[in-house]
């Protein structure tokens, strides 16, 4: 009823590196994506740990020239950056599926993810997964993440809205059988919310950024 009728066509092949833990949960977003793209182009590898030897289909796609790690940084390319997918070229769209913290440690834990080129999406979207609460209002799904660079990559916008539909549906039968909104932990912080004790790391980088906006 909610994914699309027609599975939808692309031309990037999607790879998810899903953490082990992530399968445990019960409210995954990586099946919609899996279900609602056409067959052969949303491929799920669970693992955490993966190298040339113990991996090696893994790491022969992470060193294909047109190989995209979606992982933000100061040293990642800006999605809307890069030529979009035609009749001789497209991608492969590598991303990490798991809690932030999970998805960072699989990124520092494995030499071989720092073989593609590194990319992000710089974007407005407010994440629709309001059921889970994330770190920030910026951060998206694993669903919305790869809706959002497919659509960039294949200048198709209506990608976005068809991908995140059972997402959509989701969380709106939760919400409706007792389930509440999730606010962002920034959110949370920023209006005295979070009762969990800070790290200092945190503190240190919020009191820089208010600093730097009061400077501006």
């Amino acid at each position: 009823m909610f994914l699309p009728d027609k599975p939808v066509e692309v031309s990037t092949n999607v790879y998810i590196l899903q953490h082990p833990f992530e399968e445990m949960r019960c409210l995954r977003t990586a099946p919609m994506l899996h279900y609602g793209l056409q067959a052969d182009k949303c491929h799920i590898i669970k693992g955490k740990k993966f190298s040339e030897e113990g991996s090696p289909e893994v790491a022969e796609i992470l060193k294909l020239p047109n190989t995209l790690l979606l992982y933000p940084g100061p040293d990642a390319i800006d999605l809307a950056e890069l030529p979009p997918c035609g009749r001789d070229l497209n991608y492969n769209l590598v991303i990490l599926d798991g809690t932030w913290a999970q998805a960072k440690n699989m990124y520092l834990c494995n030499k071989i993810l720092s073989l593609p080129k590194k990319v992000q999406i710089n974007h407005s979207h407010k994440s629709k997964y309001v059921i889970r609460t994330q770190p920030d209002d910026a951060f998206l799904s694993t669903v919305e993440t790869a809706a959002v660079a497919l659509s960039i990559l294949e200048q198709k916008p209506e990608i976005l809205q068809i991908l995140t539909k059972p997402l959509e549906a989701l969380c709106k039968f939760q919400l409706e059988h007792g389930a509440v909104p999730h606010q962002s932990k920034t959110y949370k912080i920023e209006n005295g919310l979070w009762t969990k004790k800070l790290k200092k790391k945190v503190i240190k980088k919020m009191e820089k950024e208010k600093q730097s906006q009061e400077n501006d």
